[in-house]
């Protein structure tokens, strides 16, 4: 469980952040205003979302194009980074 909250730390937190603003926005008969400030937060938070989430590099798969880098005799900045 701790790994899949590690993993998906953001979504977790976005979900419940976005519960909790809807309990307070849209409870108590909501007007549009409340609507509409609901909307802005969940699409602020999918916005960053898509911003920020780990992606794929190009070369990650590609292991004998990264071998065929590093033998050429040039130097070469290798990154390795965790996708998440």
């Amino acid at each position: 469980m701790s790994s899949l909250f590690g993993t998906y730390s953001f979504v977790t937190i976005a979900v419940g952040f976005a519960f909790i603003a809807g309990v307070i926005l849209l409870s108590n008969r909501p007007k549009w205003n409340d609507y509409l400030a609901f909307g802005v937060i969940v699409a602020g938070l999918v916005i960053t979302w898509t911003v920020l989430h780990p992606r794929q590099t190009p070369l990650m798969d590609d292991a004998k194009e990264v071998q065929a880098m590093i033998g050429n005799g040039k130097p070469v900045l290798l990154e390795f980074q965790s996708p998440y």
